[in-house]
């Protein structure tokens, strides 16, 4: 079996902003994996926030050997970016030697349409609003904020989207003071849930105090050896491919976490719609889903997700699985 990697950009729609910095475009690695008469693919986001470089992360899929399978797989590589594309590329190997979905071979009912957040770039309180009354119909918004000035900036979104249900995604940007001051504000604006408001690594302060609104833990959560270290700190995890490093150990996160009590949000890098193709089958009844990174793109994937009123729909087998 022979695996090649290839580097791929997308250009943004817009220029998208978080707490960390502003993007253009997303880079992508697409893994090809193929035994000759069969090819599957997966595609990874390498994320610096986790040391990850597009040339660290090709290394690592460099020095695979040529007939690895997907168990092999789970030892070899860490969880992260580059066991992510590879495990992936091989779910698609399989199905299409099998003639069948990677849904069918995984054991899993045949997937659904789920709604998706659309998110909303960090901006100042009025392009915000703005941004917000564009995307008002839409039935779940989420506002990247993180900053030590964040309420003007949630009331403007609330004043643009007044009947949207809204998540938060604070990127690890607040301390236990600053989150404390605004979560009774999160609950009078109808907040839904809070993604990781405290650095991961300086989060024990959560277990002291009163979570007026449910905290998802994403940098904080990764693959199943995070989940001790969450008890009594957060209400839900945040399930992305490039943290568990693939299909494999996201489904098999997203069952140990729904067992211990852990409500479910799948969520992704911005990357293109083969990169999310796989995350629909782990968003089948999860609480919040968050896939929405083809929309935020100016192009993609040819075969690419579909979008609509039902959500985002899972892919068909040109594009993956």
């Amino acid at each position: 079996m022979e695996i090649s990697v290839t580097r791929d950009v997308f250009r943004l729609a817009e220029v998208f902003t978080i707490s960390r910095g502003s993007r253009s475009e997303a880079r992508v690695l697409t893994v090809h994996v193929s035994d000759g008469a069969h090819r599957g693919r997966g595609e990874c986001v390498p994320y610096v926030r986790y040391g990850e470089t597009l040339e660290s992360v090709e290394a690592q899929i460099a020095g695979l050997p040529g007939g690895i399978d997907r168990v092999a797989l789970q030892e070899a590589l860490p969880p992260g970016a580059a066991r992510n594309a590879v495990d992936c590329a091989l779910w698609d190997l399989e199905a299409k030697r099998a003639g069948r979905r990677v849904w069918e071979l995984a054991g899993l009912a045949a997937p659904r349409p789920v709604v998706t957040a659309y998110t909303l770039s960090l901006d100042s309180p009025g392009a915000m609003r703005a941004q917000a009354a564009r995307n008002a119909h839409r039935p779940l918004l989420k506002i990247k904020l993180g900053t030590s000035d964040d309420m003007p900036r949630l009331e403007a979104v609330r004043r643009g989207a007044p009947d949207a249900r809204i998540i938060v995604d604070a990127n690890e940007g607040w301390s236990a003071e600053v989150y404390a001051d605004l979560a009774p504000h999160l609950l009078r604006l109808g907040v839904a849930l809070v993604e990781q408001p405290l650095p991961a690594g300086a989060d024990d302060a959560l277990a002291e105090m009163e979570r007026l609104v449910p905290v998802c833990a994403d940098e904080s959560c990764h693959d199943l050896a995070s989940l001790p270290g969450l008890r009594g700190k957060y209400d839900a995890v945040n399930i992305k491919l490039d943290k568990t490093g693939g299909l494999t150990e996201a489904l098999a996160l997203r069952e140990a976490a729904r067992a211990e009590g852990f409500g479910i949000m799948v969520g992704c890098m911005v990357g293109s719609s083969l990169a999310m193709a796989p995350a629909t089958l782990v968003a089948q009844g999860a609480d919040v889903v968050d896939l929405d990174g083809p929309l935020l793109l100016a192009e993609d994937r040819d075969d690419a997700l579909t979008f609509d009123a039902a959500g985002v729909h899972p892919p068909g087998a040109a594009l993956w699985g």
